[in-house]
């Protein structure tokens, strides 16, 4: 079964995470590139939708299990290889040559949060979900370029609280402070809302492609410098 798939609805793709908690490992990282490749080779498509099928969870981030027992087996390029694709989609999605939408129909934790953060907006549901930064409390420290990701979705001042506490936020609090574009009743009204507003879109893909690339220079700078100076596997976890 694919952990990952999509379909179109009009001109929008919507992009889907199908495996319950999509927790993400090497073969959640895979199938999400290859799903971006055959929707950037469809030209029609004018707008993307992300988000999940499970009821509870947008994404729980990373797959820590997973990822624990592939250093502890000391299989560090395979631990390499899964950094360097989820690189590669944060990038695609800051750059992709249509708006990206999240639709975050439950709870964001970690990775899950920052590929949110990725996307050029957010929507969230308000009745179910929780949207947070658990990194400090599992001993994960954040790679620059995963920083600086977050910034560009949420205010300073919150980022510094999410980061340092691990504080859970609701949809109500992420809209008012600017973070998401509106908090949804339910399911069924986020997913009316952010199709709506991907529908709203219907711009050249060439003048959208260019101004990504300038608005976000600094921020692709800060991943490209981090390609391979961060990536060591050994170092992803912090002890006491």
């Amino acid at each position: 079964m694919p952990v990952v798939t999509w379909k179109k609805d009009n001109r929008t793709a919507v992009l889907t995470m199908c495996n319950g908690p999509n927790r993400m490992n090497r073969i959640f990282s895979q199938e999400l590139n290859a799903c971006l490749d055959q929707i950037e080779e469809d030209a029609d498509v004018r707008a993307v939708v992300l988000t999940s099928t499970d009821e509870k969870n947008f994404s729980q981030g990373i797959d820590v299990e997973w990822i624990g027992k592939k250093i502890q087996d000391k299989d560090h390029d395979t631990v390499k290889a899964f950094m360097y694709d989820m690189n590669r989609i944060f990038k695609r999605l800051l750059l992709f040559p249509v708006p990206v939408i999240a639709a975050i129909n439950g709870h964001a934790f970690g990775n899950g949060a920052i590929v949110s953060c990725a996307c050029d907006f957010r929507f969230m549901k308000k009745d179910r979900g929780f949207f947070c930064f658990p990194e400090v409390d599992v001993g994960i420290p954040f790679l620059p370029g995963m920083i600086a990701f977050v910034r560009k979705a949420v205010p300073e001042p919150l980022f510094n609280r999410m980061l340092l506490s691990g504080q859970r936020m609701t949809a109500q609090e992420l809209e008012a402070n600017g973070v998401i574009v509106k908090a949804c009743d339910d399911q069924d009204h986020l997913m009316t809302e952010a199709l709506a507003f991907a529908a709203a879109f219907d711009k050249k893909r060439g003048i959208f492609r260019e101004l990504k690339q300038r608005m976000h220079k600094d921020l692709i700078q800060v991943l490209d410098d981090e390609d391979p100076v961060y990536i060591e596997p050994i170092n992803l976890f912090v002890a006491d």
